[in-house]
């Protein structure tokens, strides 16, 4: 009976002792792979100490003397290395950037939603009532030389975006209507206007 136990707990013995092995190997090649990771790491770091050491070297070189020789071959294969290490960085920052975190917001909100946010209560009311008079709402409008939303008398309104439209008009409002007491276009002046002229 104890020998059928000993054949039995003898091979399981050999599976322990070749799983503690191959263990061991694992283990190795973890610690291998975390001390290859540690060392880019590391010329990482080194090299963007390198690259701030430039950049304070050369604000401080005003004469230009240190471009005065060109450099050594060793020198410019340290260089080109450092050159591919800054251009991959670069294009993994260029590939993380979202669209919200590298352009100007008022480009993707509509003349109403810009009036929204720039104006007071009275002079956003005139002024959504002067696009709706002169253009229904349709950045588009074209009636005869008039343009877009205001219906301005040039080209350069034809087919520009919302945000573009909305300033040129704040501007053209403020300069030929005036300003109110909180430094905003007198839309309600410019809506007038339009009353008495009686112009659609």
């Amino acid at each position: 009976m104890t020998s059928i136990a000993r054949s039995a707990g003898s091979p399981c013995e050999r599976c322990i002792q070749v799983f503690r092995v191959l263990s061991s190997k694992v283990q190795g090649s973890i610690q291998q792979i975390s001390s290859y990771a540690h060392l880019w790491i590391s010329r990482v770091q080194k090299l963007l100490l390198c690259l701030r050491h430039a950049d304070v070297i050369h604000m401080l070189d005003t004469a230009g003397m240190l471009f005065c020789k060109s450099p050594s071959r060793a020198h410019r294969k340290r260089l080109k290395r450092a050159a591919c290490g800054v251009a991959i960085a670069l294009v993994g920052a260029l590939c993380l950037a979202s669209e919200a975190s590298s352009g100007d917001i008022s480009k993707h909100l509509t003349v109403h939603q810009l009036a929204d946010k720039q104006l007071t209560e009275v002079q956003e009311k005139c002024h959504n009532q002067i696009t709706f008079r002169e253009s229904s709402n349709n950045r588009y409008a074209v009636n005869g030389s008039h343009h877009g939303y205001y219906q301005g008398r040039t080209t350069y309104l034809k087919g520009k975006p919302d945000d573009v439209q909305f300033y040129w008009y704040w501007y053209y409002v403020s300069s030929r209507y005036g300003i109110t007491e909180y430094d905003e276009p007198d839309y309600c002046k410019a809506l007038h206007h339009l009353r008495v002229k009686g112009w659609q």
